[in-house]
């Protein structure tokens, strides 16, 4: 095996097929793109003890998790998708785009594509 390990690990190609998926996106889409993913991260981060709670049952439970978890993971879905409703994202999105447009000029000056 080679010593260069942490490069093909999935979070590290994540990253890299973000970053390169970022540079390709219009303002618009790159700025949507942006809002959605943090959105996704504060709706986890309010769900977090529903989260949790699924893991544990599923850790708990193994192969059974489908059958056994049922409640657990159905109120962490809700719990999440309520936070991330279409109607949730559009007012993350008029609060948020005036910065993302100005973090979107500043990285394509930086970049030199102004």
């Amino acid at each position: 095996m080679s010593n260069s390990t942490s490069e093909t690990t999935p979070k590290f190609t994540g990253q890299l097929k973000d970053e390169s998926r970022d540079s390709r996106l219009s303002f618009r889409n790159f700025g949507e793109h942006k809002l959605r993913k943090e959105l996704k991260d504060i709706a986890i981060e309010k769900c977090r003890l529903d989260v949790k709670s699924f893991g544990k049952c599923a850790e708990e439970n193994g192969l059974l998790v489908v059958f056994k978890c049922r409640q657990e993971l159905r109120s962490m879905s809700d719990c999440i998708e309520s936070n991330r409703s279409e109607q949730h994202f559009q007012k993350y999105m008029a609060k948020h785009k005036p910065e993302m447009l100005l973090q979107y000029l500043e990285d394509r000056k930086e970049k030199g594509l102004s």
